[in-house]
This record gives structure tokens, sequence and C-alpha cells, in this order.
């Protein structure tokens, strides 16, 4: 009978064990969250541009990462977000507040609406913070301020529960914004940005929501992944897993390379090549930046104007490109052959008194007068120039063929508001551009680069690409945003310290 009983026990227990809840580290070792996917509307890309625009020349995208420029600059992420694609909800407070946020490896500060936003019109338009309605609210009160290329957001610290999926992150600092002074949230379609970066970029040092996350032990696995969906037709715009990755969603494995420099998630980029010709632009190397945060990809304006030119993108055509090389090219020309280096021509001939190196000029940048900013244009277009014609002499062409391949790659100079306009009729002749990744090419067809908005008659075909030039020693820069990432799945790998990609399905 006794043992009767016992085998009965056990039956039972082989039957109930499945059904019982395992440990609560196990069922939150992997966290998704659903993306939607906005539709690209080229007005909101154009008024993007126009926000960001400082000063005569610059701004742009190189007034988003402000510090890039400046070997000693602070690295805060200053960027517009109204052309940024992929939203998620989160939850802040109990009862949870529920908030549209980008999810930002380009930063690393979460901040929403605060109800005591009362002056800024974005404010009205979003869903705002009630710190009297939470029970786990405790107050701060530090001001804090995240500058952006056309205004900023400021507010002050406080910390509540945030809820990300199914994980509630207990007493995370976030900012209550109570003035957005930027055109670009007030028509944003969302209400926040969740960073995803280091510590080491967060306004006023505040753990982000990420790294609390792991001090909780809330994952079993210390990185992320994003799949972001570019099928425009489909219902689900992407997903991102925290504590793993999801098998469904990428092709093979994952090609891994160190973090460089822990603010960004920051790599080290090899050779960039146009129909498997290199530019000669990241031979040495070049540093690079995942950022789910910018929806196009942002390289030295040296290469986006070869692209451009490879693809008949459309720019404003620069006169004082095409005068530098009616004037000084046959010039340039013999002192190339000749064997000066290319960042040595411009100051021979006297058109850069400086040192070598294209100088951005953005809106807080004051020149003395109207002159040295003239100076600064002809400048930066003669340096440009010498490493195009430095690119041809090694292809072995003639003088003619290279000074009229270079008059046309200013006709194709990238426009300052961003955009360049392609004919959608010949995107399938177009070519294919290669990134080299930890000595692995990674290409990108022309549906892949090239971005459509409209239907019908009225579609308009954009290039991916947008101009950024960071000079040495944190240059050249690129950033490779939503178009780089919709097409290769991204680990973002904390615990190693390290980010892999793979071909995303």
């Amino acid at each position: 009978m006794r043992q009767g009983v016992v085998w009965a026990a056990f039956c039972l227990w082989v039957l109930v064990c499945p059904l019982l809840p395992v440990s609560s580290r196990s069922s939150r070792s992997l966290v998704r969250i659903g993306l939607k996917k906005r539709p690209l509307d080229l007005n909101n890309m154009r008024t993007a541009r126009i926000a960001g625009m400082q000063g005569k020349i610059g701004g742009g995208v190189m007034s988003r990462y402000h510090g890039l420029d400046d070997p000693d600059g602070e690295f805060v992420s200053l960027k517009n977000y109204l052309d940024a694609q992929y939203f998620g909800d989160i939850g802040i407070g109990t009862p949870p507040q529920n908030f549209t946020v980008v999810f930002d490896t380009g930063s690393s500060n979460l901040w929403v609406p605060s109800s005591k936003c009362y002056f800024s019109i974005a404010c009205f338009f979003h869903h705002k913070y009630k710190a009297r309605q939470s029970s786990t609210y405790s107050k701060i009160g530090r001001p804090g301020e995240i500058h952006y290329g056309s205004g900023s957001i400021s507010g002050f610290f406080s910390q509540d529960n945030v809820e990300v999926g199914s994980l509630i992150v207990k007493d995370q600092v976030f900012i209550e914004a109570t003035r957005e002074g930027s055109l670009t949230f007030a028509l944003a379609k969302f209400d926040g940005i969740m960073g995803l970066g280091f510590q080491g970029i967060s306004v006023g040092n505040a753990t982000p929501v990420w790294s609390t996350m792991l001090q909780q032990g809330l994952l079993h696995e210390e990185l992320f992944s994003f799949w972001l969906n570019r099928n425009p037709n489909a219902e689900e715009g992407g997903e991102i897993v925290f504590g793993g990755v999801d098998k469904r969603h990428y092709r093979g494995k994952h090609t891994f390379v160190p973090v460089t420099q822990a603010g960004y998630w920051q790599f080290e980029m090899g050779d960039f090549l146009i129909a498997n010709q290199t530019t000669g632009i990241c031979e040495g190397g070049c540093s690079a930046i995942v950022d789910s945060g910018t929806s196009l990809i942002a390289g030295p304006t040296l290469v986006v104007t070869q692209i451009n030119h490879a693809i008949g993108a459309e720019g404003i055509v620069s006169m004082e490109c095409k005068e530098v090389v009616s004037q000084y090219g046959n010039m340039m020309w013999d002192l190339l052959v000749s064997g000066v280096l290319p960042s040595k021509v411009c100051s021979q001939i006297g058109l850069c008194m400086s040192g070598p190196g294209i100088r951005t000029v953005v809106g807080n940048e004051k020149m003395e007068s109207v002159d040295e900013l003239g100076d600064v244009v002809f400048c930066n277009a003669c340096q440009m120039i010498a490493v195009w014609i430095q690119s041809q002499l090694k292809q072995m062409k003639t003088k003619d063929k290279v000074l009229r391949y270079v008059t046309e790659l200013c006709g194709s100079l990238p426009s300052p508001m961003g955009e360049s306009v392609i004919d959608c009729a010949s995107v399938a002749s177009m070519p294919n551009i290669t990134f080299t990744i930890g000595d692995r090419a990674f290409d990108l067809t022309p549906d892949q680069y090239i971005l459509k908005t409209g239907d019908g008659s009225a579609t308009v075909c954009l290039s991916g690409f947008t101009a950024l030039d960071v000079p040495p020693p944190k240059g050249p820069l690129w950033i490779l945003g939503e178009i780089f990432m919709g097409v290769y799945h991204t680990v973002f790998d904390f615990g190693d310290l390290k980010i892999g990609f793979a071909e995303a399905l």
C-alpha cells in the first residue's frame, strides 16, 4: 500500500512539474518589446533637416553628435529624431503610465514629458508623466538638460519604477521634461527617448535603464538585440530582445567586432566600396557608431559625394568646388603626380592656411568675417578634390578624364538639407555599397539603401546616405542607422563589449 502511494505521488509529480512556473530569473531571461513602424514621410525628413541646420554651413548630422568634432568634447548625443521610424511602449510609475519612446542606442538617458511642462507646445501633443499618480515615485529634483542641434529639452531628475515588457525596473532615474524647445518634438510621433548607450554619455551621469536591468539581475545574458522589419506592408515593425536573441530574426552566424569606445556603441570599420571599387577613405580604418535613433547612414562628404555620383543623386551644385577644379585642377594634378600627399596639396597652392583635415563649420563656431567663411569653403572643396584625384590616379586614368570626373563629383555634393533625390526608374541599375566589418563584406543593394515615400506617380526616391564630417582623431566616422540595421540583425553585447551583425530575415 505504501509503495502504491509513493508511486502515485511520483506520477502526479511528473504530470504537474512541467506546469509549474520556473524561477523568476529564468522566466525573465528573454524580454521581447514589439516595435511599431511609422511610414517614411518626406515632409518630416525635410522638417528634421531644417530644424537641425545651424549657421550658414554645417549643422545636419554633425550637430547631432556634439563633441565628436572636438577632441576634448563631451560625449552628448545631439540629434534630430523626427525621421526615426521605429518606436515602442514602456510604462513609468505604479500603476504604469504608458509612453511611446524611441529605443536609441545613440544616447543613454530616459526622458518623457512632465505634467509640469506648461509652456512648450510639444508637451500638449504627448503623454505626460504625473508623479502624484504613482505610488513608487521618489523626488530627486536635480535639474537636467540635453542639448540638440535645434534646441534642447530640460527639466529635472525623478525616480520611479519603469516597466519594459514583462520587467519592472525599480527606482530608475529619468528626466521629467518641463521644456521641449525643438520643433522636432512638437511634430514627433513619440513621447520621449529611452537611451541604450553607455553611462559615459549619460547627462547627469544617470544610470541607463539597460544598466539598471543588469544591476538588478533581471536578465540572464548581458546583451540585447534589434530586428527591424523593412517590409513596408508588414504590421509588425520589429522587435528588441533584452537578454538574448531570437534565431527567427537572422540567418547564419553573427560577425562580432569589439567596442572601441564605450560611450556610443562604437567600433572599427574597414574599407568602404562602391560597386566593388575602393573609395580609399577607410583603407586604414574608420570609426563607426551603430545608432538605432537615426534613420539614414551618415559618412564623410568625400564618400557620400562619390555615392551620389554613382547612383545619380541630385544634390546642390557647388560652384566653389567646380571653380577650384577649373582654376587649380592642373596644378593639383601635377603636385599629386610628383608625390605630394593629398593633405599637403591645398596648403601648397595657397587655398588652405591651416593644418590638414576638412573643417566643419557649425552654428556655434563664429567666423571672424565673410572672407574667412569663404576661405573655409574653398579649402574644404580643395581637400576633397585632392583625395578624389588621388583615388583616380591609382586607377591609371588620364588627366582629362580625371578632371572631368571630379567636376561631375562637384555636382553631386550632398544637399545641406540632407536629402538627395534619385530617379526611381534607375534604382535597379545602381551599384551595391559595401562596408567591411571584421574582415567580412556587408553589402547594401539599391533596394536596401534607397528610401521610397509616396505612392504611384507621387513616389519619391531618396538616397539613404547623408554627409557627416568628423576630423581626426575621432574621425573619419560613419553612423550606421536604421537602414543598415534593417538589413543586418544587430546584437549589442554589454558583457563582452562587442557588436554583432548577421543577415536579417
